[in-house]
This record gives structure tokens, C-alpha cells and sequence, in this order.
């Protein structure tokens, strides 16, 4: 065995973020994953490199460490689709614009790139954006990419070294420490894959592994949340940012502040389903419209048509026009942490290394908690 070799569980942004640092340090890489292809939460999201949402202090650091990363791996893997487009958080009504401006006026909004925007400066800011408004907030810190791409691209990256070895449909049933003091993760198959150091970022797939990584799980401060999403056809007129509505600002930390409580009494639908507006344009033109946050497991099989109704509604209310033909509908669920960690991440063993729990910020954050993970390890 190569002394340097990592052996990689999970194929989606999280663990092959971790595979493309590894490689990047000089290691050997062997990447399990246990479907044909990721078909989990790294392709089932918006694709935004979100700054403007995280939290003042580590979690921005982090996020603004990401961002800069996402650039440099675009110079390399161009396919990921890396678009610095920005985003807009659209105002309809005065309190909301209120807490708008107190996020701006925060010491960290330069960090962000955040400017007050009154209702013809969104409109120049994003033409397309021509419903009701009174305002709304640029962020120029916030990026997409394209989550069908993403992986495919970085892959592509990987294989070009002579250090990457990638095996679909292998579902790993366990991890040992191994008699060199390394790690061995044990598939389905029962082939044993060896390395100094076993990283697993397993997404939502939280049950059944054996063993103490198992345990581990189990008692592990984490829990998987639903989302509806969905994608029209392209649309005529170019969307030059990602779009929020006001509700984005009841979700994310950056925006708990005095303000947050002078906010319009929510909807029965934003309170039922966790509901906020997300619209990105993909680069083929089609706009990707979400979601919801479900924590009530089980979670229902199907998709319920009132949330895709609401959302549809929001959206043309903030472009002003109807949408065009819904084209895809979707559910996903990612793991979250449950305390005040950004993420998840713990060695139940030596040579062992568990990372998961990143919640909706998984897209954005995951190439700077693969840097993290690494360095973690170097010491």
C-alpha cells in the first residue's frame, strides 16, 4: 500500500472535494460511492456559492475562504460552471427593507459585498426583476455554480492525475483501523480498500454503517432535512443575479438582528413548509425555483403540488411575469448538525475521519471544509 493513499467514501460535493485537496497535497486517491453516480443532495440544490446568509465570524470566514477557492478551482475545471453573478434579496415591504439596511450598516457587510439598493437600482441591478418592490440587497460576494456539472467536472479534473481511482457502486458497510495504523473501508463486495487515512462524507446517509463508525452516527448531533425544488424551461431574458425574497432573511444567521422581529407576519405556507423564494438561471436559461425545509421524519414519498404552486406564485411575483412550463420537480435531503458547529466532523477512530452535517450550506462551503479536513490531518 502506497503510504500515502486516502481513501475517499461518498461521490458528492463534500467527498469529492476532499479527494480533488488530497490530490492537490500529493496523495493517492481511491473514491467510493455507493450509487452508479451521485444522485443525492450535490445534484438536488441551487448551485449558489451563498456568502450573504452565513453567520458573522467563523461561519463567513469560511464561506468567504470558499468563494475564493470555488474561483481558483474554475481556472482549473471551467465545466463547474463558476458564474461571480451575485444575488439579490428583493423588498415589498418597508420593515423588510428596514432589516436590509441594518445588515448593511453591519461591520462585516463590506466582507460581502453588500450595497442598499432602492427599487430602481434592483431593477438596473437585475432587469428581470420587475414586479412589486420597494428595494432589495446586492450581495456581489455571492456566486453559482452548476450542481449537474460540478462533480462530473472535478472528476474530470482528478482523473487527468495519475493518483485517482473512482468506484461507483460500492457501498461502504464498514471502516476498520488497520494493523499499520491507517484505515480500511470495507464495501458491499467485501473488497477492503486501505489507506493512511479513511475520510467519509456521507451526506444523509446517516444508518447503516457497522462498527464504531455506526455508533458514532447514532449518537451524533445531527438530522436530515426535505426540500421541494423545481426547473422550468429557459426563460427569455437573462436573470444577471440569483434572486431571494424577503422570507431568505427569517432562514439565514446573517440577518438575526433587531429588525428580524418588525418583519410582516409570515404565511401559513413560509410557516407550514419553512418556505422561502431561491430562484438561480442555469446556464442553459431554465430558472431553478425553491424550497422548503421538512425536519419531520418520516418524510413523505411524494411531493406535495401546493408547495410547487406557492413557489410559482412567488416567483412571478418578483419577475412580474408569468413562468415558463415547469419542466422538473424534485424533493432532497441533506444532514445538519443540530448544535452550534458549522458542520460535523469527528475521528471515532485513528486513521478515521467522519465529515457531514453542513445543512443547505453544503454546495457553498464544501471546498473550505475539505481544506480544513486536511489541514486538521497535516498536524
Amino acid at each position: 500500500m502506497d503510504a500515502e493513499r486516502a481513501v475517499i467514501v461518498g461521490g458528492g460535493v463534500l467527498g469529492t472535494m476532499h479527494a480533488l485537496e488530497a490530490c492537490r497535497r500529493g496523495w493517492e486517491v481511491v473514491h467510493l460511492e455507493a450509487d452508479a453516480g451521485p444522485r443525492r443532495a450535490s445534484v438536488r440544490n441551487f448551485g449558489l456559492v451563498w456568502v450573504s446568509g452565513r453567520a458573522a465570524g467563523a461561519e463567513l470566514d469560511l464561506a468567504v475562504r470558499a468563494r475564493e477557492l470555488w474561483e481558483q478551482i474554475a481556472g482549473h475545471s471551467p465545466a463547474v460552471g463558476f458564474r461571480p453573478d451575485g444575488s439579490v434579496t428583493v423588498a415589498r415591504h418597508a420593515s423588510e427593507l428596514d432589516l436590509m439596511a441594518e445588515v448593511a450598516a453591519q461591520p462585516d457587510a463590506e466582507r460581502r459585498g453588500f450595497e442598499l439598493l432602492d427599487a430602481d437600482g434592483v431593477r438596473a441591478a437585475n432587469p428581470s426583476i420587475r414586479g412589486e418592490l420597494v428595494g432589495g440587497l446586492l450581495c456581489r460576494q455571492d456566486a453559482i455554480v452548476e450542481p449537474g456539472h460540478v462533480l462530473g467536472a472535478l472528476r474530470t479534473t482528478l482523473g487527468a492525475t495519475d493518483r485517482y481511482t473512482w468506484l461507483p457502486r460500492r457501498q461502504v458497510v464498514d471502516v476498520e483501523t488497520s494493523a499499520r495504523g491507517g484505515a480500511v473501508a470495507i464495501d458491499h463486495t467485501g473488497d477492503r480498500h486501505e489507506g493512511s487515512v479513511a475520510i467519509l462524507c456521507i451526506g444523509d446517509r446517516l444508518t447503516g454503517l457497522g462498527g464504531r463508525v455506526g455508533a458514532t452516527l447514532a449518537a451524533a448531533p445531527l438530522r436530515r432535512c426535505r426540500l421541494h425544488m423545481m426547473q422550468t424551461a429557459p426563460l427569455d431574458a437573462r436573470l444577471t443575479t440569483a434572486v431571494a425574497d424577503a422570507d431568505s432573511m427569517r432562514y439565514y444567521p446573517a440577518f438575526d438582528l433587531a429588525g428580524r422581529a418588525e418583519l410582516p407576519t409570515p404565511t401559513a405556507s413560509t410557516t407550514e413548509w419553512g418556505m422561502q423564494l431561491l430562484m438561480v438561471q442555469r446556464a442553459a436559461g431554465g430558472l431553478t425555483v425553491g424550497d422548503t425545509h421538512d425536519y419531520d421524519e418520516p418524510f413523505d414519498f411524494a411531493v406535495d403540488e401546493r408547495v410547487y404552486d406557492d413557489l410559482a406564485a412567488r416567483a412571478e411575483a418578483v419577475l412580474g411575469r408569468p413562468l415558463p412550463p415547469i419542466a422538473r420537480r424534485w424533493a432532497g435531503v441533506y444532514s445538519a448538525v443540530t448544535d452550534d458547529r458549522i458542520y460535523y466532523r469527528h475521528s471515532p477512530d485513528p486513521g478515521v475521519v467522519v465529515v457531514t452535517g453542513p445543512a443547505g450550506r453544503g454546495m457553498t462551503l464544501s471546498p473550505a471544509i475539505a481544506e480544513e479536513t486536511w489541514e486538521d490531518l497535516s498536524r
